[in-house]
């Protein structure tokens, strides 16, 4: 067993420096610690290395995502080196020093830790560190900073190369805490975790003082004439009209998600009459242009512009985008180098509104928008001091298409069916829609639970996942101003709609004398008109976003079926039905499916029996109301009884895919009632 102490310390440390945005950014940077433990085999102490595996965070690093090396032979490899050249070859090598069995992949910069003669070592992306790291005096500024307390290095791609140079600088520099890596972070280390943790503060803090002290008033230059950022509410609503656009635009290689932000740093970035040219120098730090790719598409139109006249403008700097994506590609790949893998823009800036990033889920999507933002921290201070100059684009591609980031990319797992979906549910806040939401986000889908009661769908929001997978709104399907505004709130929160459920019910069984006028109308209200009004907001959407989607109705047995003492409920059902129909023939050529679902006898986990209509309806059968499940069943073919989560495999089905070319079509989900046949 291994001493506790090297780990604890090590996991304590990644924590507490993984969870400041200042010292690192999401899933970047790792860090190590050297230790002793028993080798079961021999009994004997051996050397052991932890260190922060591929793919992981720091700030949730866990022991279980370390990889767990043998620290003689990490250091055999040196002797076995072919050459900067063929460094690759050495990532593979790492799985035969490994010690043990679990543990975290060993990440491109093993070496930069093992081989370094330290027991502790943090590596760490700090946007005031790679600040100093672009800045084209780069290395005038380390030493007017530090003086000998921390070496440059000049840029090197990461790996085993890199890792011996840090290793000679350190034996060169016995008195060094740390170095500036060219274009990229810092690397600091210690003989004790809580050295090597102050070590690394140091730098960061001594850095960002340095650069405060120091720095220019407006890094940016001043503020551009008519480029003030609009107001926090039409900043809202021009995201909301401008993201479905965008976000078709940024998915003609592959769907993607969005997020949008107008942190008060973009915006500033944004106003000001530098901005245009130091976006074009794009990022440095790998870790962000990986996830920015290497420059945004930049609108370069004032916040004034009428909305047509920056959609046609969008439209044009997309297709020169994709040109100039696609010249950088050819004019550094080799016959060797992985497919381009899409040439549509990550990051997309609007001046005046914010910004709008990519990816191929909420998180890659946020965190794309992240990174980006690190390097506008980045840019401001290289240009406070110095001259922003990021390494060339030949080295970007080198990394961004390199065999091993592809090899990751590879080990990804399968997408999930639903996966790059946004599905927003209406009354999703109990029952069936409820199981939908959950279904459907299981399944892939971003979800957006649309509910009058408030309380209801931020449960059921919150009972799925974090906002990258599910969010709420408050919404009454029956005011068209309130469905509008929450379509909205769903295009700004993933960047648009592609399955719409409409799913918002209730009931009330009286007989045909009974029915007052304004049962007649909540029904209809709510059932009909609230269907056509959320389909309706959601079609424009569609339609904009340019790649088709569904729209399902759950709409009732009671639309085909006539049962006693439900007129207003059954012909509200039918009403939606022939909805299915109409929209089916009027969408299809947008590629919009429309199809629904006609549950029948849903009684336990269903809003509407538990809102009164399974005591109406058990009172017309004339059976206790707890047997109307049973009642239900008993009277079906397969005399099973139907639950939610049926109704939400159903949409499952008929949207993930293997119904592709079905459209216009009504599922039975009622275990096989023969007058509820359709015909």
């Amino acid at each position: 067993m291994a001493d506790s102490g090297p780990v604890s310390d090590l996991i304590g440390r990644s924590n507490r420096l993984g969870c400041d945005p200042r010292n690192t950014n999401y899933a970047g940077g790792n860090t190590s610690a050297k230790g002793t433990a028993i080798d079961p085999v021999t009994g004997k102490p051996v050397e052991l290395f932890w260190v922060k595996g591929s793919g992981g965070d720091l700030g949730t690093l866990t022991e279980s995502g370390l990889a767990v090396l043998r620290l003689d032979r990490l250091r055999a490899l040196v002797d076995v080196y072919p050459g900067v050249e063929r460094e690759d070859e050495m990532v593979a090598a790492f799985d035969f020093c490994l010690h043990g069995r679990g543990g975290a992949a060993p990440s491109i910069d093993t070496a930069m830790h093992g081989l370094v003669p330290a027991a502790h070592v943090d590596h760490l992306h700090p946007d005031a560190g790679i600040a100093f790291a672009t800045a084209v005096d780069g290395e005038a500024l380390t030493r007017a900073c530090f003086g000998t307390r921390v070496a440059w290095v000049p840029w090197r791609r990461p790996g085993f190369q890199l890792g011996l140079d840090i290793a000679a600088i350190r034996a060169a520099n016995p008195d060094a805490i740390g170095v500036i890596l060219g274009g990229h972070g810092i690397t600091a280390w210690g003989e004790t975790s809580a050295e090597a943790e102050a070590n690394s503060l140091e730098i960061i803090t001594a850095c960002q003082a340095y650069l405060d002290e120091h720095g220019k008033k407006e890094p940016f230059g001043s503020q551009k004439d008519g480029y003030q950022p609009l107001g926090p509410a039409e900043r809202r609503s021009r995201a909301a009209k401008l993201f479905p656009i965008l976000r078709g635009l940024a998915s003609t290689d592959r769907r993607q998600l969005g997020h949008f932000t107008d942190d008060a740093r973009v915006l500033d970035f944004l106003s000001r009459a530098e901005h245009r040219r130091l976006a074009a120098l794009g990022t440095s730090c790998p870790d962000h242009f990986l996830r920015t790719k290497v420059r945004p598409m930049v609108l370069d139109l004032p916040p004034s512009a009428p909305l047509d006249e920056q959609l046609t403008r969008l439209r044009e700097l997309h297709l020169a985008y994709r040109e100039d994506y696609q010249r950088y590609y050819e004019s550094y790949a080799t016959p060797d180098s992985p497919a381009m893998r899409g040439a549509d823009p990550a990051i997309v800036l609007v001046p005046g509104v914010g910004m709008f990033s990519f990816g191929a889920n909420k998180q890659t999507a946020r965190v794309a928008g992240e990174f980006y933002l690190n390097a506008i921290n980045v840019m401001r201070g290289a240009e406070a001091v110095s001259s922003y100059a990021p390494i060339p684009e030949s080295e970007k591609f080198r990394i961004e298409y390199w065999s091993l980031e592809e090899a990751k990319l590879q080990r990804l797992p399968k997408p999930k069916p639903l996966a790059g979906r946004i599905a927003f549910v209406t009354g999703g806040g109990s029952g069936i829609g409820a199981a939908i939401a959950r279904r459907v986000a299981a399944e892939g889908a971003c979800v957006v639970v649309a509910d009058r009661d408030s309380d209801g769908a931020s449960r059921v929001a919150a009972g799925i996942g974090g906002p990258d997978i599910a969010t709420w709104v408050q919404a009454d399907v029956t005011d068209a101003t309130a469905v509008a505004a929450a379509i909205r709130a769903a295009v700004v929160a993933f960047g648009g709609v592609d399955l719409v459920v409409n799913n918002a019910g209730l009931s009330l069984s009286k007989t045909l004398l009974e029915t007052t006028e304004a049962d007649w109308d909540i029904q209809h209200d709510v059932m009909a008109k609230g269907s056509f009004l959320v389909a309706q907001a959601a079609a424009r959407v569609l339609i904009e976003q340019g790649f088709g989607g569904d729209i399902v109705y759950i709409s009732s047995k009671n639309s085909v079926f006539a049962g006693p003492n439900n007129l207003a409920y059954g012909a509200a059902k039918a009403d939606q039905a022939h909805q299915v129909r109409l929209l089916a023939a009027e969408l299809g050529g947008d590629g919009i499916r429309v199809n629904g679902i006609n549950p029948d006898g849903v009684v336990r986990g269903s809003g509407i029996f538990a809102g009164g209509w399974g005591a109406q309806r058990a009172a017309v059968y004339g059976v206790a109301e707890e047997d109307l499940g049973a009642y239900y069943a008993g009277r079906t073919l397969l005399k099973r009884e139907v639950l939610p989560e049926h109704i939400a495999a159903a949409v499952v089905a008929l949207t993930s895919g293997d119904l592709s070319l079905t459209t216009g079509m009504h599922i039975p989900v009622d275990s096989g009632v023969p007058a509820a046949f359709l015909r």
